[in-house]
């Protein structure tokens, strides 16, 4: 079973353990209780576990949205303070770490205070509780022949997976993984994938520069995939060109219908005040189009000009660069779940260096923050104004002839290693993107985007029961002079809810680094020396490229120079993925950006994410890639989603305070957003930025003590344990 469900031994109540998940939490009662099964199909919705308890009241730590369903599952009320008379009931809390159900037999009241939301039965009863993983898997692998045209019919069955055509398919939660591809001499189709019928088709000449980069559409509107000339969308009576322009045109219709869709669902199940729903512009008759067909939905949609929607639309998340080449049809469903835009680049800017990757490899004005508000610092042996690192300085390259395990390599040893490992490995620099993030999948190693990789994106869907309840850390130094670093072990675990064993381990011997990559430890924060003999050992190096291990790591961080082909190695032979470098880096800026990645994935981002908030904060964050599954994480966040807070001081004590959210994990593209102040009355739907002027300082401290999150204060990261206003 995935879920275990057991009694707590020091209070009254239940923990829940998510092994798929990696996911903790406790669910508090009146009294002690002893959970017994009970029928999954007692509850409306479906439920991976449930067991039923003797109790007055069930409380869960943090704030919450109740939702009230009668016995039949017709929605009642939700809310957090509200009040029911007797009756039977099907009881929905979200968010929770699990999806959450209660069925009872009881009149009962919803309460919640700046930490808890506590339901608290007329008469104690037996309470009914569900817990469904949100972990999401697919229903099966299609075999086809990779010509354009046979995969076509692969990618038409992407949609398969969708829970619903409604336009609730915009929750994370109801658009279900897609069926994988694989290549293979005859089409063939598991029983479980079957087409959905949605009278949309996607018409595209067959060429793969075409077809990959509308799977996330194919994905999303249970489109057919057609041959022909001329790029099109197509339903019942309407066609839409998708030329001139046309990977741009794919990014836009998607956009365009996803944002459209969370203003129509609003109309349906979930009748939530939706801040983006109150704020359009468009004169729609949202509930019409709510009862519509896919197709013809879509066909209206369109009808609308993009730039008419367009100042509405969030900063999308993802791009991903797909090389279009057959070699890689086997990602597409996973880009297509991520609801990823897509492109296809034919051609690819190589990167000519006689050398390592150095600071102008990296981004431009349009990439990158103001130079004002980033943390500049010397990089690869060369300080910000093209002269020599300074003597005070050292980079984390291997040791050169004859110094011991803790010297650093500087001059020519240095430049001789770097070049060595540049002659190894092909820099690309893919095209600018509009998004948040950016993946790309091909040869080559990206500059300032996620080396995506296959073996990676499975080890997502194969991650089963874990032996231990606990998150485990272990931090490995290897290197004395980086020992300032080491302390990163005192940021993991400075949580509430969930339990790290956190273990820090320096010097470390050939076999013993060997033994440790080859343990099952959830994160591995490696701070030492790498060059092109491998990683640094007290006596000797180890070159993960030349040996044959079982890697147990599941993510990873190797802040050491030019750690990228060692940490491919991590993914290939049995990692999710990683945070590497693509050049030298100086010990101190290194030092900073692995404490700011410790505090990230302890909090619940993503790797991908977590990049992307360092990057903001130092520029020497832009030497460093993720490889592997971007959208690994260690933990879940205390409120579920990626967030982080922007706050600009004004001379009195208010301040304008913004909360930008990333989807996350199962908190997709779609999940629902918002902030416990009492300024904020509405929800908002994920990617989002929520904006809130003149907000009182005792309000904001409030705020602050919910959850460890990060704050960029007047442009500089801090964290809300550590803000002072004053």
């Amino acid at each position: 079973m995935s879920i275990d469900i057991d009694p707590l031994r020091e209070a009254d109540g239940l923990t829940v353990t998510d092994h798929i998940e990696n996911t903790q939490f406790e669910v508090y009662t009146d009294r002690p209780v002893e959970p017994r099964p009970r029928p999954e199909s007692d509850h409306y919705f479906p439920v991976d576990a449930s067991v039923a308890v003797e109790t007055g009241s069930i409380e869960i730590p943090r704030v919450a949205v109740v939702q009230a369903r009668d016995g039949d599952g017709v929605l009642l009320t939700r809310g957090d303070c509200y009040e029911m008379p007797r009756d039977t009931y099907h009881v929905g809390i979200d968010p929770a770490p699990t999806k959450l159900y209660l069925t009872f037999d009881s009149g009962f009241s919803v309460s919640t205070t700046d930490r808890t939301t506590r339901i608290d039965l007329n008469t104690p009863s037996t309470v009914g509780l569900g817990f469904r993983s949100l972990h999401q898997t697919p229903a099966g692998t299609v075999t086809t022949p990779t010509d354009p045209e046979s995969l076509m019919d692969a990618v038409s069955l992407l949609g398969s997976a969708l829970q619903t055509t409604s336009p609730e398919r915009s929750f994370p939660t109801l658009r279900g993984h897609p069926p994988l591809i694989e290549p293979g001499d005859e089409f063939r189709v598991p029983e479980r994938v079957e087409p959905v019928d949605s009278g949309v088709r996607i018409v595209v000449p067959p060429e793969y520069r075409y077809l990959y980069p509308v799977v996330s559409l194919a994905y999303y509107f249970a489109a057919e995939v057609v041959p022909g000339d001329a790029p099109r969308i197509e339903g019942d009576g309407w066609t839409y060109p998708l030329e001139p322009g046309f990977e741009e045109r794919t990014a836009q219709v998607l956009r365009q219908s996803f944002h459209m869709d969370c203003l129509a669902r609003t109309e349906g199940f979930y009748p939530v005040d939706l801040h983006e729903r109150e704020t359009t512009d468009l004169d729609l008759d949202w509930e019409r189009l709510y009862d519509l067909p896919l197709a013809e939905r879509l066909g209206e949609y369109l009808d609308v000009p993009f730039a008419d929607v367009e100042p509405e639309l969030p900063q999308w998340t993802l791009t991903t660069d797909v090389r279009p080449d057959p070699g890689n049809v086997e990602m597409l469903p996973f880009v297509a779940g991520e609801l990823s835009i897509v492109r296809s680049p034919e051609t690819v800017t190589p990167v000519d260096d006689d050398g390592g990757v150095g600071v102008g490899f990296f981004g431009g004005a349009d990439r990158n923050p103001s130079p004002a508000t980033r943390r500049e610092v010397p990089v690869g042996g060369v300080a910000p104004d093209g002269g020599a690192l300074g003597d005070a300085e050292f980079v984390r390259g291997g040791a050169s002839a004859g110094a011991t395990s803790s010297g650093a390599t500087r001059g020519a040893d240095a430049s001789t290693e770097r070049g060595a490992v540049a002659a190894q490995t092909e820099f690309i620099r893919p095209g600018p993107v509009d998004t948040v993030e950016h993946a790309w999948v091909g040869d080559g190693v990206p500059l300032d985007a996620n080396k995506a990789t296959l073996d990676a994106y499975h080890r997502r869907l194969e991650a089963g029961q874990v032996e231990q309840s606990r998150i485990s850390v272990l931090v490995v130094c290897n290197d004395e002079q980086m020992r300032e670093e080491g302390n990163v072990a005192d940021l993991y675990g400075l949580r509430d809810m969930v339990q790290f064993d956190i273990e820090v381990r320096h010097d470390l011997t050939r076999e013993e680094m060997r033994e440790t990559l080859e343990s099952d430890v959830d994160f591995l924060h490696y701070i030492g020396h790498v060059d092109d003999r491998g990683m640094q050992c007290a006596e000797e190096y180890l070159d993960l490229t030349d040996q044959d291990l079982e890697i147990g790591v599941s993510a990873f961080l190797l802040n050491a120079c030019q750690s990228y082909q060692q940490g491919e190695a991590l993914v290939h032979r049995g990692s999710r993925g990683g945070i590497v470098t693509l050049s030298d880096v100086a010990n101190s800026p290194a030092t900073t950006l692995g404490r700011i990645i410790a505090r990230l994935m302890n909090s619940g981002f993503n790797l991908r994410t977590a990049l992307h908030v360092a990057k903001r904060e130092l520029i020497t964050g832009h030497q460093y890639i993720v490889v592997g599954d971007g959208g690994t994480t260690i933990c879940q966040s205390r409120s579920g989603l990626a967030v982080v807070f922007n706050i600009k001081s004004s001379d009195s004590k208010e301040y304008d305070l913004s909360a930008q959210f990333y989807p996350n994990g199962h908190h997709g593209v779609g999940s629902l957003a918002t902030l416990n102040l009492n300024t904020v009355k509405t929800n908002y739907y994920v990617p989002t930025i929520i904006n809130c002027e003149s907000t009182a300082e005792e309000k904001i401290s409030d705020l602050m003590e919910k959850e460890l999150v990060p704050i960029f204060h007047d442009d500089k990261l801090t964290w809300s344990g550590d803000l002072n206003l004053d």
